[in-house]
């Protein structure tokens, strides 16, 4: 799926998945469509815009709705209105909505910090994995992984990005980047998972620019020894023109699309 609008440029009806959503009946908030539809063009358009400018392939950019902390709601408007990605931190709100939606062609991804004991709840239902930093929640990864394959949970192995540290700060997440080359060969070997790239986020104070280029260095080295790793999720609502500037493939974007958290406590 590309960041481009498909409904846009070819209306049509996705209508409802076929298995009950848990939504009920009720049709929803025109307020809230309209307003998540508005959000939607001009993001989609704000990311045509970058990688135009800096100078890559149309389409090459994709977009990740980051929903967690909102309702399913917002995820069904979303989904209607062409969206087949969505991007989740807590565990159980992400396996509540994925069970209540029950959409069939949905993927579902873990972008937050993930404990190695959530693995196999997440290996049910998870299509990526954007926070892997360590070959211990990797291998616990890969174990429920191969379980849900043989239960037939899942139909093909968990993709799974490398979180990369950009200031060697154990306390924000993330491999240091000396020891990012034997965790890809770690995740590369594992039958459970496949490796897909990098993931990152420059630290708060940092200079943005510099990060990413950073995250694009360790990309291009990752490249050499593992062909297929051509995922860069990086660039959030505030940064993406320069990570899409950087090469990021996937932005995840939560404020500018769905507003202001509704949630703020777990």
């Amino acid at each position: 799926m590309s960041g481009q609008r498909p409904e846009a440029d070819a209306p049509r009806d996705h209508g409802r998945p076929s298995t009950p959503n848990g939504l009920g009946t009720s049709a929803p908030d025109p307020a809230r469509v309209a307003e998540l539809s508005t959000a939607l063009n001009g993001l989609l358009t704000r990311i045509d815009t970058a990688v135009a400018a800096a100078g890559r392939p149309a389409g090459s950019v994709r977009l990740l709705p980051v929903t967690k902390f909102f309702p399913a709601a917002d995820v069904d408007i979303l989904y209607h209105l062409g969206r087949r990605e969505f991007g989740e931190s807590r565990e159980q709100e992400a396996s509540a909505k994925v069970d209540a939606l029950a959409y069939d062609d949905a993927e579902w991804h873990m972008i937050g910090r993930l404990q190695r004991n959530k693995a196999r709840a997440v290996a049910r239902w998870a299509h990526t994995v954007h926070s892997v930093d360590s070959e211990r929640l990797a291998n616990a990864l890969d174990r429920a992984a191969q379980d849900a394959l043989a239960a037939g949970e899942r139909a093909e192995p968990l993709r799974v990005l490398l979180q990369v540290s950009l200031d060697d700060d154990p306390g924000r997440g993330g491999v240091a980047p000396a020891d990012l080359p034997a965790l890809a060969d770690l995740v590369a070997k594992a039958p459970g998972l496949h490796l897909a790239g990098l993931m990152a986020i420059p630290p708060l104070d940092a200079n943005t620019h510099a990060s990413f280029a950073k995250l694009a260095t360790l990309h291009t080295s990752l490249l050499v020894q593992h062909a297929d790793a051509t995922e860069l999720s990086a660039g959030m609502s505030g940064d993406l023109e320069k990570a899409v500037e950087h090469g990021s493939t996937c932005v995840r974007v939560g404020t500018a699309l769905m507003g202001a958290r509704p949630i703020t406590s777990a």
